[in-house]
């Protein structure tokens, strides 16, 4: 009795004797029986995926500019880029939600779009199989795209959650990695979508399946609906669109965000109670260096180097400026008040005109970690909201906000608003 099958359930070796001639190879037509699969579930799919990927590229192109390429080898760590590292403009300041916003939408949406890439792949599949691999040159050219599309969708879908993560499994620096990745990718995608939107509007005007070789000769008795399907990846990705979008928000709503990085763990209460990425003990900060009688900044321009205690950093006049924090990850956090000396009064002790600035090398104590130097613009550092900051929301920063001192500037990804700074060279980069 213990060994019977269950009602109805026929064992692989009986459907096997009742159906010799079973396909068995992948590449078979008949291999491939899900009911569910055609050229309308497909289509589908594809169009969601075709707005979303399209958004997906535009806010990750304009994360790269966000990062002032232009200032390489400094900010941007990417290797013989050539004409695909384009740089059009300098990355404005204005509004000092714009990186947030950007970054907040492409990780968001990156993760919600995730079931409709697996699902897409797994109504396709069998095509991936299809013998022979090339019928014709259009057709290999076309074969060759699917390749590119399926093998850079997973690699940037991958390294991108790994990233969202903190987990840098994989071989070499994430940056180029994911920008060579999206340019491979996107490049497939363009091509696919050519060659693939008139057959998926008709499929999807028409409401009807039309016989290709997504259609199995020979479909297995249906267990849910087309319609049923897509409810089932709308659900998967509202589940994650819930579990991520809370990174972008300070509160209990950021303890939605199952999947946002919590590298810094928990930032604790107070004024400095909102999120890190990297504690200063992560960056190999030494205490014995930022106390108030060790720490120097050295600021350097053409009058010369001036070194100032923060005792002196203090003493200049000090503005406010409610400015987020923005990260590369995807989370941030909402408004903090600021309150440090501007970079371009920073400047002018130094040499330049404090209304007309110009680029700023920052380089930091941290020893761990990337970015442990970055660069910003000039209209960054003529911004009046951009500061040398020493306080946030009236107390003095924290060791793990920065302390002595961190650059804040609106609209900035977080790594160029580097942290526990030592050193800040005025000059054209």
């Amino acid at each position: 009795m213990g060994c019977a099958p269950f009602p109805g359930v026929i064992p692989a070796y009986r459907q096997d004797m009742r159906d010799p001639d079973a396909p068995r190879l992948p590449s078979s037509p008949g291999f491939w029986r899900s009911p569910l699969r055609g050229p309308w579930l497909t289509s589908v799919l594809g169009l969601v995926l075709l707005a979303g990927i399209t958004v997906l590229f535009v806010t990750g192109l304009v994360s790269y500019a966000a990062y002032n390429p232009g200032l390489s080898p400094v900010n941007d760590k990417t290797p013989d880029k050539g004409i695909l590292g384009f740089y059009l403009f300098a990355w404005p300041t204005r509004p000092h939600w714009l990186y947030r916003l950007n970054q907040g939408v492409h990780v968001t949406l990156g993760i919600t779009l995730t079931p409709v890439l697996l699902a897409k792949l797994w109504s396709v599949v069998p095509r991936l199989f299809a013998l022979p691999p090339a019928r014709s040159l259009a057709h290999a050219l076309e074969r060759i795209s699917l390749v590119l599309l399926v093998g850079g969708g997973l690699f940037e879908f991958v390294t991108g959650v790994l990233n969202i993560q903190l987990d840098y499994v994989f071989p070499g620096s994430f940056y180029p990695l994911h920008f060579y990745g999206a340019w491979v990718f996107f490049a497939a995608f363009v091509a696919h979508a050519l060659l693939k939107m008139p057959t998926a509007l008709r499929n999807l005007r028409h409401l009807r399946e039309e016989r290709n070789d997504l259609v199995s000769p020979r479909p297995a008795e249906p267990t849910v609906s087309r319609r049923g399907a897509l409810w089932f990846v709308g659900g998967g990705s509202l589940l994650l669109f819930v579990t991520t979008v809370g990174q972008n928000f300070d509160g209990p709503l950021r303890r939605t965000a199952l999947l946002a990085p919590h590298g810094g763990g928990d930032p604790g209460s107070g004024p400095n109670g909102f999120q890190i990425n990297k504690t200063a003990a992560y960056a190999g900060i030494d205490p014995a260096e930022t106390g108030e009688e060790a720490w120097r900044l050295v600021i350097t321009g053409p009058a010369g180097t001036v070194r100032l205690s923060r005792a002196q950093l203090a003493q200049l006049p000090l503005h406010s400026s409610a400015l987020p924090i923005a990260c590369v990850e995807g989370w941030s956090t909402s408004d903090q008040w600021w309150r440090g000396v501007r970079l371009r009064d920073l400047a002018a002790l130094v040499g330049y005109d404090a209304g007309d600035p110009p680029d700023l090398f920052v380089e930091s104590l941290q020893r761990h970690g990337a970015f442990r130097s970055a660069a910003l613009r000039a209209n960054q550092v003529a911004d009046p909201r951009s500061l040398l900051a020493l306080y946030v929301n009236g107390e003095e920063l924290s060791p793990d906000h920065g302390h002595p001192a961190r650059i804040i500037v609106p609209a900035a990804p977080g790594v160029l608003n580097t942290k526990w700074v030592a050193r800040m060279t005025f000059g054209d980069l």
